[in-house]
């Protein structure tokens, strides 16, 4: 069994695998994540389906390897606008969250190592529903915030934690569309510093997931593809640069409905594909 999959991995029915392809379509997802403060992972993943023709649980173990080294690369600059004395004053929030997020890595990673390949399909393309609802949700309207006593707010974190740390693993993104208004909302924190916590609870998140991951014989796509992921790495991180600067450009009121809608599409051929 794990040498079928490897061979579907290594060798896909379709697709494409040039390098400056690679690039280009890893800056393309990082110019659209840059533009709204995310990392764009959830746009990475139909493309490396799609466009470069891997099986959906290599395209997952794969997006969450690239997700992981962008987090990386953007802890830094989160730093610098955000500083250790401001997050570490919301310790607590990244603990609440992190008590359900490292448990929902894990079990959402062993769930999709499980998952029949056409179920995996289906499953990703509910949850890309569920991104671009977000996406929506969080762009387009003002977040309130969730007035609840101590310990029911200290349950709830733990659920949405294991929620987020599920579909983060699942679909190898780092969650930051699910953290930053879950964070809003529940704690009250300014969204400038939600972002910079989220990255705080996203990466030891990945790791959790990436760590479960190893140990599945389909791990082994990354030894096989190591060039092109670090292609389209370098790609992502250079279009979130370039995505960062081009903020504002075009209207949230423009640009969120258009992300939406492409997330949407993907979900259909995702659901559709086989």
């Amino acid at each position: 069994m794990i040498g079928m999959a490897l061979d579907e991995d290594a060798v896909p029915a379709h697709g494409v695998r040039s390098l400056p392809l690679a690039f280009a379509a890893g800056a393309a997802v990082g110019v659209l994540g840059g533009m709204i403060g995310l990392g764009g992972a959830e746009f990475r993943l139909p493309l490396l389906i799609s466009l470069f023709g891997f099986v959906a649980l290599a395209a997952v173990i794969m997006n969450k390897a690239m997700s992981l080294i962008v987090v990386l690369t953007a802890l830094p600059a989160r730093l610098a606008a955000v500083s250790l004395a401001e997050l570490a004053a919301h310790w607590t929030v990244a603990a609440n969250l992190l008590a359900g997020s490292l448990l929902g890595a894990w079990a959402g990673a062993s769930w999709a190592v499980r998952m029949r390949t056409a179920t995996l399909y289906k499953v990703l393309a509910a949850l890309m529903v569920l991104m671009a609802a977000a996406l929506v949700l969080t762009h387009t309207t003002a977040l309130g915030t969730l007035t609840l006593p101590g310990s029911a707010q200290a349950v709830a974190g733990v659920m949405a934690g294991f929620g987020i740390g599920v579909v983060a693993a699942i679909m190898g993104v780092a969650g930051g569309e699910l953290l930053i208004p879950t964070i809003v909302l529940l704690y009250s924190v300014d969204i400038k510093t939600a972002g910079s916590l989220s990255l705080v609870v996203s990466l030891p998140t990945m790791l959790v997931a990436f760590a479960r991951y190893s140990r599945d014989g389909s791990f082994a796509v990354l030894r096989a593809n190591l060039r092109f992921v670090a292609v389209m790495t370098a790609g992502s991180i250079t279009g979130a640069l370039a995505g960062g600067l081009l903020v504002g450009v075009i209207p949230d009121l423009v640009l969120i409905p258009v992300l939406a809608i492409v997330l949407l599409i993907s979900a259909i051929k995702m659901a559709r594909h086989s």
